[in-house]
C-alpha cells in the first residue's frame, strides 16, 4: 500500500460502499472518523471497523466524537450514556478518570481507538453555547486537573485521546460550525485559555485545532490555517509536540475547496486534516490534493500509540462504574 494521505475522512453510511472501497484503495487516508450515520448496533459497527482496517491496515486510526453528554455517537440502547464534562467539576479526579476509562472501553470493544475528547476549553460566561457543559470548568487549573484524569482514563482503556480545541474555543461568541469566530481577547486572557493545553502538552494525546481567528496571534488567518499560531503558540508557547489534527474542514468557519484547505492546513503545521461530511466527491478531491503523511507526523503518531500502550491496563468495568456513579457530581 502507498503511503497514506495526511487525512482522516468520514463515510456515508453504516457499511462501506463500492465507491468508498475503491477510493480507500486508490488514495488511502490515514484513517476514518465515524458519526451517528455510520453507527446502528454493535455487530454492524464491529463489522464496519474491521472492514476499514482490512483496507487501511491494522494500525489505521478510527476516530469518534464521544465526549459524553450532548456529544456522543454511541448511545443507548446499545451503549451506555455518559455524563457531560461539567458533571465532574469540583469532584474527585478519580471519578472523571473512571468515567473516561468506561467510555474508552465502550469504544475500544467496537474497534474504535481514537476518542475526540476531552474538551479543554474554558466554560466562560457570555460565550456561545457550543461549548457549554462540554467543558469541565471556567478555571484553567480545574480544567487541567480533570482533563488529565480523562486523558489517563482513555489511555488506560486502550484509546488515544484528542484534546479540543487548541489554543482555546471558550471565549468564542459564535459557533465555528456555522461561521468563523473572532476572539479579540488580550494575550493575558488567551494565555489563560492555553493553560490546560500547556498542562497536558506532554500527555501523549493528540490535539485538535480551533477554527478561530485570534487577532492578537494572527490578524488574518484562523488557527487551523495559521503558521504563526501553530509554530509560535501551539508548538511554541503551549509546547505541544504531539499529533496535531485540524478540526473538520467542512465547517463553515473555513471557506474554500477541500483540497486547497487541506494543503493550507498541512503547510501551516497540522499533521493531519479532518474531512467529516462523508461526501465521496469532496473526499476524493481532498485526498487527491492532500500531501502524504510526513515523517515527523508518523513519528508523533507512533509516540502517541506507545504512550497509550504504556498506560493501558486491565480494567474492571463494574469497579469503574461504581467509582464513576458514586463520585460524579449531580
Amino acid at each position: 500500500m502507498e503511503r497514506p494521505r495526511a487525512a482522516i475522512i468520514g463515510l456515508a453510511g453504516p457499511t462501506l460502499t463500492a465507491a468508498e472501497v475503491a477510493l480507500l484503495r486508490a488514495t488511502p487516508p490515514l484513517g476514518i472518523i465515524l458519526f451517528a450515520r455510520n453507527i446502528q448496533e454493535p455487530a454492524q459497527l464491529r463489522a464496519l471497523t474491521a472492514s476499514i482496517r482490512e483496507l487501511l491496515g491494522e494500525q489505521a486510526p478510527i476516530l469518534v466524537d464521544q465526549e459524553g453528554g450532548r456529544v456522543a455517537r454511541l448511545r443507548p440502547p446499545h451503549w451506555p450514556a455518559f455524563p457531560p464534562a461539567a458533571s465532574f467539576e469540583g469532584g474527585p479526579a478519580a471519578a472523571a478518570e473512571a468515567n473516561a476509562a468506561l467510555l474508552g472501553l465502550t469504544c475500544r470493544q467496537e474497534g474504535i481507538d481514537v476518542v475526540c475528547a476531552p474538551v479543554l476549553d474554558l466554560r466562560l460566561p457570555g460565550a456561545h453555547g457550543i461549548i457549554g457543559d462540554r467543558a469541565f470548568a471556567a478555571e484553567p487549573a480545574e480544567v487541567a486537573r480533570l482533563g488529565r484524569a480523562f486523558v489517563e482514563g482513555l489511555q488506560a482503556a486502550g484509546c488515544i485521546p484528542v484534546l479540543k480545541h487548541v489554543p482555546g474555543h471558550g471565549r468564542a461568541l459564535a459557533d465555528s460550525h456555522l461561521e468563523l469566530p473572532r476572539v479579540t481577547a488580550s494575550r493575558r486572557d488567551l494565555a489563560e485559555d492555553c493553560g490546560p493545553f500547556r498542562a497536558l502538552a506532554g500527555s501523549g494525546a493528540w490535539a485538535m485545532t480551533a477554527h478561530i481567528l485570534y487577532p492578537e496571534f494572527d490578524p488574518v488567518l484562523p488557527a487551523t490555517l495559521s503558521p504563526t499560531v501553530i509554530a509560535q503558540v501551539i508548538r511554541g508557547a503551549i509546547g505541544f509536540g504531539g499529533v496535531l489534527v485540524s478540526d473538520d474542514l467542512c465547517m463553515q468557519a473555513l471557506k474554500g475547496a477541500p483540497g486547497r484547505l487541506a494543503r493550507q492546513a498541512i503547510q501551516a503545521g497540522c499533521d493531519l486534516v479532518l474531512h467529516c461530511n462523508g461526501e465521496i466527491g469532496e473526499a476524493a478531491e481532498l485526498l487527491a490534493e492532500c500531501p502524504a503523511l510526513a515523517e515527523p507526523a508518523r513519528q508523533r503518531l507512533e509516540l502517541a500509540r506507545a504512550r497509550m500502550q504504556h498506560r493501558r491496563r486491565p480494567l474492571d468495568p463494574a469497579a469503574l462504574d461504581a467509582a464513576r456513579s458514586g463520585q460524579a457530581a449531580a
